[in-house]
């Protein structure tokens, strides 16, 4: 790590990271930044920094708080903020390895994602203003990011180079720099087309795909281009990972088996991936007891 970078700077960065990448509530990353907050305090009394922590460090962390009385569903939320914290600094290549991999904490219930339906996503692709340079981008970022299950620090980071059009092909690097090749449809190779072609006019020679007055596309400002269309479409209040989330089900609830989806997403577990299985039951349950005649009778003798 930079010794220009402090760990206040680490900090704020992963609370805007968890805000736009997951499109968390203002309680929630509140809560974050009082469970990391609360390692932060704890690293400073050890006599160092967090982003130095090692794994018998996080464990003893761990044995402190219960020794301070703190419930195990506190315990276990403030390790889970910490697992994130840690995977966040991995990602921006902050940290090496991870001191949060084998601390084990009691199962909090799982929730499912947000995602929107089919009719959904298709009114926000169709809301940018396509007779406008920025509004082809927009609908070219918008499409990839749906045809490819993209996370938005994956979307800001492609470059023109990665986007193989002859062969509908993207290249990207996920979490762990691991990369990945994605096969995208025609609309999305349509639309990625039609914005390389006035890409330039955008003002840079940058390799990056994605621009904004001739920089890097942001993380913020993709998240602000997501919610700006989502009020337009008037859809529900969504994130940038809502598109990820749509991109999973939608495959699932189509019939696609869940070890694909695993590897389009770039999951290195497949019980994460499994989230869209209960989500498609849900999905096969509500049809069943809209449509089905006698999903609603009581038997009768």
């Amino acid at each position: 790590m930079s010794g220009r970078t402090s760990t206040r700077d680490l900090t704020r960065e992963f609370l805007t990271y968890i805000q736009v990448e997951k499109g968390l509530s203002g309680n929630t990353v509140q809560n974050y930044a009082r469970d990391v907050g609360r390692l932060q305090d704890w690293a400073s009394k050890k006599g160092t920094q967090i982003d130095r922590l090692q794994r018998k460090d996080v464990r003893e962390w761990v044995a402190s708080m219960s020794r301070e009385g703190l419930a195990p569903s506190s315990i276990a939320r403030a390790v889970s903020a910490a697992r994130s914290f840690f995977k966040f600094l991995m990602l921006d290549r902050h940290v090496q390895r991870d001191p949060t991999e084998d601390i084990h904490t009691p199962q909090k219930s799982s929730h499912l994602p947000k995602f929107l339906t089919e009719e959904e996503m298709e009114r926000l692709l169709r809301t940018p203003d396509i007779n406008s340079d920025l509004g082809l981008r927009d609908r070219a970022m918008l499409e990839l990011m749906y045809a490819a299950g993209l996370r938005v620090s994956e979307l800001c980071g492609l470059k023109v180079a990665d986007v193989d059009l002859d062969g509908a092909i993207v290249s990207c690097f996920g979490k762990g720099s691991k990369q990945r090749r994605i096969p995208i449809g025609k609309s999305a190779v349509h639309w990625l087309q039609r914005y390389i072609g006035v890409r330039k006019r955008l003002g840079s020679n940058s390799p990056v795909l994605f621009l904004n007055r001739g920089r890097t596309l942001s993380r913020q400002l993709a998240w602000r281009i997501i919610k700006t269309h989502a009020a337009k479409a008037e859809v529900p209040n969504i994130s940038p990972h809502t598109l990820r989330h749509s991109f999973g089900t939608h495959l699932m609830q189509r019939g696609a088996d869940s070890r694909s989806v695993q590897a389009l997403l770039g999951h290195s577990d497949i019980a994460t991936t499994e989230i869209y299985t209960h989500i498609t039951d849900l999905h096969m349950r509500k049809a069943y007891d809209r449509f089905h005649p006698r999903a609603r009778v009581k038997s009768q003798r």
